[in-house]
């Protein structure tokens, strides 16, 4: 099955662009990076529970969230300062995974409405070195980014029934 996400990666680069249409209109969507509950949902998988220990969705705010197992070892931690929040725009952050080779990135998550009802993820990632860079790329990083985007369009597809 093609994914939805779409990763571009031109060789030699030290960025990423990723894309992904939504069948969400743009509030919601946005919703989805702004709302702490909403942000441990989309985080949480089968294998791990997310929890945020901090977020400060404004400009100069931070965050930082961690995923623990069924055991409860903590299995994975990320940080990073937010240096622009415009609700249904752009978030401007940095990016870093605490205890692995890969060192601090930068997030341009810009949003937009496609129509009413749709809306476009436009995000630009930009890391140390292309190097760098290649390395995550050889990741099941793709597939994990495509699997969080597919749960917030459930989440947030399910949340507006509701209302």
């Amino acid at each position: 099955m093609e994914q939805k996400t779409k990763v571009h990666a031109d060789a030699g680069m030290q960025d990423l662009v990723i894309t992904r249409e939504f069948d969400l209109p743009v509030e919601l969507l946005f919703k989805a990076y702004a709302e702490p509950e909403l942000i441990e949902q989309v985080m949480t998988n089968p294998y791990t529970t997310a929890k945020l220990l901090k977020f400060e969705g404004k400009k100069h705010g931070s965050y930082q969230l961690e995923s623990s197992d069924g055991q409860g070892k903590v299995v994975f931690r990320a940080n990073g300062t937010i240096h622009e929040f415009s609700p249904n725009k752009k978030i401007t952050r940095t990016f870093e995974m605490e205890n692995t080779p890969f060192g601090v990135q930068l997030e341009v998550y810009s949003f937009e409405p496609v129509t009413e009802d749709t809306s476009r993820l436009n995000m630009h990632v930009i890391y140390e070195s292309a190097a760098q860079r290649d390395e995550v790329l050889k990741l099941p990083f793709a597939q994990g980014l495509n699997m969080a985007h597919n749960r917030i369009e459930d989440i947030m597809g399910k949340a507006a029934k509701v209302k």
